[in-house]
């Protein structure tokens, strides 16, 4: 730019401008992954859909993949809410915690280890057949998102319990089925109980639209990935932050990380967590919404 330039340009209405622009308001952050789709419940308290699992992604051997999370608010009335290094099959500060609580042989130390335990998430790429409650979603493909007993649907129809039952690949374009999701609230929390696979069909007889269906989908390693986790000593951080040295002396008398396990408890014994009700196994995946949103506020 030339001083001559300089001169002539409007430099105090370009100053105000700025300043205009950086003091308006900001229209708030979404925390929504686009990516995720998620059924809607009617004034009834129902909803249903309609979707189709898909096949592993090109250069990925599994249709699914499992996400460990830990999500709980401390005696601070801070929340913990981090994706578990044992996700990686690494060692976890929470989980190494709750050993030790465990290990106390203390059914007050267990009751807090409960507390704390981490939660289960599988997602897979489905293609939304029907959504009633969003037409546009129909065709679409996302990222799914959920819980065991969504799972257990899953493997039910791949390994039936009954010798007339056939055996189908719920994720296969051709000799998949759909799946119809069913959803109504018992006790206040969503329940999948009637959510159901329907008979085996192709998704489509057009192979160059399955292939286009293929090539839209998500990869899924990307759950996996290094950046989507904290260090451990980023997470001891945390935590030790979140209870803010609350482990009982019984607790510290007994740690040693060297033969510590990871106690494995059974889904339907967790307790609730503080000022939170408790939530059913087939609503953990909403419980965990209802975490991150409290955590981010």
């Amino acid at each position: 730019m030339s001083i001559s330039t300089l001169r002539k340009s409007n430099t105090l209405d370009k100053l105000l401008a700025s300043v205009q622009e950086e003091n308006a308001p900001q229209e708030k952050k979404s925390y929504v992954d686009e990516r995720l789709w998620k059924p809607e419940l009617d004034k009834s308290g129902t909803g249903q859909a309609v979707i189709r699992f898909l096949p592993a992604k090109d250069g990925e051997e599994l249709p699914w993949i499992k996400l460990w999370k830990h999500a709980f608010q401390g005696p601070t009335g801070k929340w913990f809410i981090e994706n578990s290094l044992t996700t990686l099959n690494q060692k976890d500060p929470v989980s190494e915690h709750n050993s030790e609580l465990w290990n106390t042989g203390l059914e007050s130390d267990k009751e807090i280890a409960r507390k704390q335990k981490r939660k289960l998430e599988y997602y897979s790429n489905i293609y939304v057949v029907s959504d009633p409650k969003h037409p546009e979603n129909n065709g679409k493909v996302f990222l799914f998102r959920y819980g065991k007993k969504i799972f257990d649907k899953i493997m039910a129809a791949m390994q039936p319990e009954f010798e007339d039952e056939t055996p189908i690949n719920p994720f296969d374009f051709w000799e998949g089925a759909n799946f119809k999701l069913k959803i109504r609230k018992v006790d206040g929390f969503w329940n999948y109980d009637k959510s159901e696979f329907d008979g085996v069909s192709a998704l489509s007889d057009d192979d160059d639209a399955l292939d286009a269906i293929w090539q839209k989908q998500y990869p899924l390693a990307d759950f996996h990935a290094p950046s989507n986790f904290k260090s451990y000593d980023e997470l001891k951080r945390r935590l030790d932050d979140v209870l803010s040295g609350t482990i009982t002396a019984s607790a510290a008398a007994m740690i040693d990380e060297d033969v510590v396990e990871t106690p494995t408890f059974k889904e339907e014994s967790a307790p609730s967590f503080a000022s939170t009700p408790r939530a059913s196994e087939e609503d953990e995946d909403d419980t965990m919404s209802y975490f991150q949103k409290l955590a981010n506020e």
